[in-house]
């Protein structure tokens, strides 16, 4: 999972790679546009008309997928979820939480947050794979508030999916040498749950393809550490140039597999803070 600061990285940036920046004046457009379509739905709302809400979210899911590229430019062309491109199938706009229905724990229906259907702060790249299972999965923790149109509270709701837009969210998913992803070490107990069911719910580990990617890259960095180790050794006091350049070479492979836009950078991350190098480390910051 990459962390993605969506609230701050707008359509009108001009400094996000692989991305044509729009004008202010497309952008209030859009957001226009949103305004207006949530105002249409609160119309059906009142009347209680499920159906024609549900066909207007629908008819106008081309709304959203005018930022898609605009969101997968945000992460190098990744999935937000998986930090995977092709393994983890084709990307999607998917919506947090969920803009028909909701699922609670126990499996449950109620009502979804249908006034952040067309939200680009509820929008995230996910591939289907996660996607297709997810579905209008969104449990809240026991006692936790629930947001509805009329009380919006978000911020206050304790949901189990991990939000790759909150860097705290991200920091509690790591990764083994094996290629799955798992609860990072001194989380709580609360913590731990949020990860397995996010980790089940988007097939993170389920998804075999994804897994043996994990694997794969785990296992060429751990090599390229390896290798940066050896060659530092023979160094000494730095009389060996040929071994200097060595570690040199290495250091600067495995900071780019660290790199945000990396495929699958967060499992690298993880290998090298489990080598407890401090010279390695200076690569995360």
């Amino acid at each position: 999972m990459i962390f993605i600061d969506l609230e701050n990285r707008l359509p009108t940036d001009a400094d996000i790679p692989g991305w044509t920046p729009w004008s202010e004046h497309k952008w209030q457009e859009w957001l226009a546009e949103s305004n207006r379509l949530v105002a249409e739905m609160a119309a059906h709302h009142g009347a209680g008309n499920l159906q024609d809400r549900n066909k207007l979210i629908d008819d106008n899911s081309h709304h959203w997928g005018k930022l898609k590229p605009w969101l997968l430019a945000l992460s190098g062309g990744k999935c937000w979820f998986s930090e995977a491109r092709d393994v983890y199938s084709h990307l999607d706009v998917e919506h947090f939480r969920p803009k028909k229905a909701a699922k609670s724990a126990d499996g449950e229906d109620r009502d979804g947050y249908w006034w952040l259907a067309f939200d680009y702060m509820n929008f995230r790249a996910c591939g289907n794979v996660g996607n297709r299972k997810k579905g209008g999965w969104f449990p809240l923790n026991d006692g936790s508030l629930c947001s509805s149109f009329d009380n919006r509270c978000e911020e206050s709701e304790i949901q189990y999916l991990l939000d790759p837009i909150d860097c705290g969210d991200v920091n509690l998913l790591a990764f083994d040498e094996e290629g799955k992803a798992i609860a990072a070490p001194g989380i709580s107990e609360w913590e731990k749950l949020r990860v397995a069911e996010t980790v089940n719910r988007l097939k993170l580990n389920e998804h075999e393809p994804l897994t043996e990617a994990r694997r794969k890259v785990w296992t060429k960095a751990s090599r390229l550490i390896e290798q940066y180790q050896k060659a530092k050794f023979q160094c000494g006091n730095g009389g060996n140039p040929v071994a200097k350049e060595k570690a040199k070479s290495c250091l600067l492979q495995v900071r780019d597999m660290t790199r945000p836009d990396a495929e699958l950078s967060s499992v690298v991350k993880w290998c090298v803070l489990l080598r407890n190098d401090p010279q390695l480390a200076r690569l995360l910051s």
